[in-house]
């Protein structure tokens, strides 16, 4: 916790938080759209692969 206070203080410190908080954005961004990308993909195959049985005559 005294690091965590000794960056608050310190403008290298709260460059390092700024940065930190960025990254923190950037990973949940990329994460959301990673699980919503992997939804649909998943519907697109499962459609794809009830139509090709449904054309095989299966």
């Amino acid at each position: 916790m005294r690091i965590l206070k000794g960056l608050w203080h310190d403008e290298d410190g709260l460059t390092t938080v700024e940065y930190a908080l960025l990254l923190l954005v950037l990973i949940l961004g990329a994460t959301t759209i990673w699980v919503g990308l992997a939804g649909q993909v998943g519907n697109a195959v499962d459609r794809a692969n009830r139509e090709t049985e449904g054309a095989s005559g299966r």
